[in-house]
């Protein structure tokens, strides 16, 4: 077993996955009007992303043990090369349609998608279990260092295809370059040998692994990572729009808001990678100033206005981008950490937690937009980053009294 390579492969797995994140996005007019289909169409079409992911992670956390890491991390490259057949071949109607099923072509589309949305859930669901057997004494660490890869990732795939637009390549081409990386993490993946998870080695029999999931403890930070999922990934989708409505002088169409998300990514890029042996040492504390840092930058945010100078947006947008850095790998460290029974089942419940929490704060921020403007929006998930600050306040404070937060090494025996 390599180790090294294993990781390297779980580093441009994730990175795959941002990239056709980001290229989706650039690429969403230009599909819109190829294939004659309305905003909400559109939309559609793009759903899998979130709900598919949860699909893919809760499946591949209860069968990882059964069918082995090996066999789902390259059926995510298959899924995402399968992917981008399907919609590069997609049939286009002649005129609008009324609905996306009603033509091969779009049907077709929403296949594509929901296949990138399926491998996005494969990648997560293994690599988490996977860092976490080959680094069992630093598990948060090299989690954390693995998810720099989604950061990192995005700014790749926005500098891609902002330079593709810049010479006017077609959508086509832009979407193709999802091959590349999927291609070379699917070559890398067939020819290592992958360990068996830590649930394997310790011999944890299902019924075990469920009962993990029911634990107090457990189901509080299952809990927990609908909030800070909420708060970190919801303002995310939001962020181009609405730094151009709080600050006009930022125009989005020069791109101002698309730079302010690119630095924010650059900045989680950053401390994830060097900053990770720091939540490896005090993770819960790392959840607490995590959480009040977010809490500070959206509420500062949702205060900016036509007079507001560049600076001054910048540096709420920093407070923002530091406080939701360490939050997803952090949880998912922590639970590797504190559950390690559960196996990859309850890595992927969190995983799915936070997911399927980002999709649900997408529809209501965009609600509450409508209804009461970017800036109240910005504020009230404010009130979200509080509320957790609460909470991992009240955690720190139960683990001081045990004598400290430490992580759980479990034996074969059911013993720690």
């Amino acid at each position: 077993m390599n180790r090294r390579r294993l990781f390297v492969t779980s580093c441009l797995s994730i990175a795959t996955a941002s990239v056709a994140f980001a290229i989706r996005g650039d690429i969403a007019g230009q599909m819109t009007d190829a294939f004659h289909l309305t905003n909400e169409q559109m939309g559609v079409i793009f759903s899998p992303a979130f709900w598919a992911f949860t699909v893919a992670i809760v499946i591949s956390g209860t069968l990882v043990d059964v069918i082995g890491m090996r066999i789902l991390h390259a059926g995510s490259a298959v899924s995402y090369l399968g992917g981008v057949a399907l919609i590069l071949f997609a049939p286009r109607p002649d005129a609008p349609i009324p609905s996306v099923f009603g033509h091969a072509g779009t049907a077709m589309l929403y296949g594509g998608f929901f296949l990138f949305g399926f491998s996005h859930g494969l990648i997560e669901g293994v690599i988490n279990p996977l860092i976490a057997s080959l680094y069992p004494k630093e598990k948060t660490r090299y989690i954390t260092t693995v998810h720099a890869y989604w950061p990192a990732g995005l700014i790749a795939g926005g500098l891609v295809a902002l330079g593709m637009a810049h010479l006017q390549v077609g959508w086509e081409l832009r979407l193709s370059v999802i091959v590349v990386p999927a291609a070379i993490y699917l070559v890398m993946s067939v020819s290592t040998a992958y360990p068996p998870t830590e649930r394997v080695e310790m011999r944890v029999s299902t019924g075990e692994m469920w009962k993990e999931a029911c634990r107090p403890l457990f189901l509080l930070f299952f809990g927990c990572m609908w909030l800070s999922a909420a708060v970190e990934l919801g303002p995310d989708q939001w962020f181009p729009s609405v730094m151009g409505a709080l600050v006009p002088q930022l125009s989005p169409d020069a791109g101002s808001g698309v730079v302010f998300l690119v630095y924010t990514a650059g900045l989680m890029f950053v401390l994830r990678f060097w900053g990770a042996s720091l939540t490896h040492r005090a993770p819960i504390a790392t959840l607490i100033i995590s959480s009040g840092l977010v809490a500070v930058g959206l509420y500062w945010l949702g205060g900016l206005g036509p007079e507001t100078g560049a600076v001054v947006a910048l540096t709420a947008a920093t407070v923002f981008g530091v406080g939701k850095a360490f939050l997803w790998p952090t949880m998912l460290g922590v639970t590797a950490e504190l559950f390690p029974r559960g196996g990859a089942l309850l890595l992927a419940l969190i995983g799915a937690a936070g997911m399927a929490a980002a999709s649900l704060a997408v529809l209501l921020m965009g609600a509450r937009a409508d209804a009461l403007g970017p800036g109240a929006t910005l504020q009230t998930m404010a009130v979200l980053g509080l509320v957790l600050v609460a909470v991992f306040g009240a955690i720190g404070l139960y683990f001081e009294a045990k004598g400290g937060y430490r992580a759980v090494r479990a034996r074969a025996d059911g013993g720690h």
